[in-house]
């Protein structure tokens, strides 16, 4: 099996030893992601909703070069630096993602590369989905006992 490395030119990708996606296979994984433009400038600091629309642009460029598109993305994590802006990344994530729904986790961290970082995402992708199934199904609760 193959191993396709895709570099996206950023001068850290070689400093640290890291590729901004790994081809494995039918499988795609993309590096964390912040907001950095090609200057190492962050885009819209402090702006979670910019932030997150710009980070998954670099993350569907990643894809392409994979042979890959969002339409492939099965998981994706996302670190956010305060829950203040949880609501607005939410939002940038399901106006891109709605109708894909990748199994999805956020988390609250300290920080992040770059001032005014406040997103960072990763994203796993399989090629070759071609539709996607909604089950329709409800997870029943976790059983609760009450105390008195």
């Amino acid at each position: 099996m193959k191993r396709l490395n895709i570099d996206s030119g950023s001068v850290w990708e070689s400093q640290v030893g890291y590729s901004r996606a790994v081809r494995v296979g039918e499988q795609v994984f993309v590096t964390g992601t912040v907001a950095a433009d090609e200057s190492g400038s962050i885009h819209a600091p402090g702006d979670g909703y910019a932030q997150t629309q710009f980070i998954m642009r670099k993350i569907e460029t990643a894809l392409d070069h994979a042979g890959a598109s969002i339409h492939d993305i099965v998981r994706m994590r996302i670190y956010i630096t305060d829950m203040a802006c949880a609501d607005a990344v939410g939002r940038a994530h399901r106006e891109i993602l709605g109708n894909i729904r990748p199994a999805t986790t956020m988390v609250v961290v300290a920080g992040l590369w770059g001032e005014g970082s406040v997103v960072e995402i990763e994203a796993d992708a399989i090629l070759g989905v071609d539709e996607v199934d909604q089950c329709g199904c409800v997870m029943p609760e976790t059983s609760r006992t009450s105390s008195s």
